[in-house]
């Protein structure tokens, strides 16, 4: 099973293990990451999921699609590697994704 690494600020971390086929949301929802809500459920609605994306992963979890960005225009704090992680699909290819977890979160 692939994992994901979510970052706090404050630098704590979270090693999350979660089957192929799961959003980076679904998976910090469901192991109770704190600053991941997912309010809307995964529906890119909400924006309650916003990550930054470890440069180093960039390329592999490719860009924003255009509801995404929408999404992430009424947030905080966007910067180059903002991702609703609700649309960051993990694969096994993506076994060690780091994801930034945005001070506006909490």
């Amino acid at each position: 099973m692939p994992k994901v690494t979510y970052i706090e600020q404050s630098g704590r971390r979270y090693e999350v293990e979660m089957p192929g086929g799961t959003t980076a949301m679904q998976g910090a929802v469901d192991n109770m990451v704190p600053g991941i809500a997912g309010d809307c459920g995964g529906c890119c609605n909400c924006a309650t999921c916003h990550t930054y994306v470890d440069p180093e992963w960039m390329a592999r979890t490719g860009p924003a699609n255009d509801a995404e960005r929408q999404m992430l225009d009424g947030v905080p704090d966007v910067r180059p590697g903002s991702r609703l992680s609700c649309q960051i699909n993990v694969t096994e290819e993506l076994d060690g994704l780091t994801l930034h977890i945005p001070a506006s979160q909490y």
